[in-house]
């Protein structure tokens, strides 16, 4: 469970852990890919360019916010969804073979791990958001079309 975010089961923290799977062959496959990183950021920055293109101004969906003085690597596309119904989003996706992420479905001040802080608080962006965030693919291979398809079927169940 330690080298694992501490988790028993996913998305369940019951100990503070670490992100510790990385073996050896793991490790020697990315030090060859990592002379290619500019380009695979580029890539995934394209991508993201694509999908803001297509999202940007529709009041049913929030894309990511870039800071002015900083860039984004997109290693996720998460879109926060404004009044629809998150799950049944994810659902109709998955029915179309298009894979989606729900990150993070229990916040981390809810989580096991941090019972013994016995903190009272309340923390009702972060609530809210656990029910309303959607990651869509996101990756250096990409293709136009797969991201037509993506974004016409993300439209579609906004309807």
């Amino acid at each position: 469970m330690i080298a694992n975010h501490g988790q028993s089961k996913k998305y369940h923290h019951d100990v503070v852990g670490c992100n510790s799977r990385l073996d050896n062959l793991q490790a020697g496959i990315l030090r060859i890919k990592l002379r290619e990183l500019d380009a695979y950021i580029q890539a995934r920055q394209k991508a993201a360019g694509i999908y803001d293109a297509a999202f940007l101004g529709n009041k049913k969906i929030t894309i990511p916010f870039r800071s002015e003085n900083s860039t984004h690597v997109f290693h996720q596309y998460t879109l926060k969804l404004n009044g629809i119904n998150r799950d049944e989003v994810h659902e109709k996706l998955a029915s179309k073979g298009i894979p989606s992420m729900i990150y993070y479905p229990i916040p981390a001040h809810k989580q096991k791990m941090f019972d013994h802080f016995k903190i009272d608080y309340s923390l009702p962006v972060t609530d809210s958001l656990t029910t309303q965030v959607l990651s869509l693919p996101m990756h250096t291979e990409l293709e136009e079309e797969q991201m037509k398809f993506i974004i016409a079927a993300i439209l579609d169940c906004l309807k």
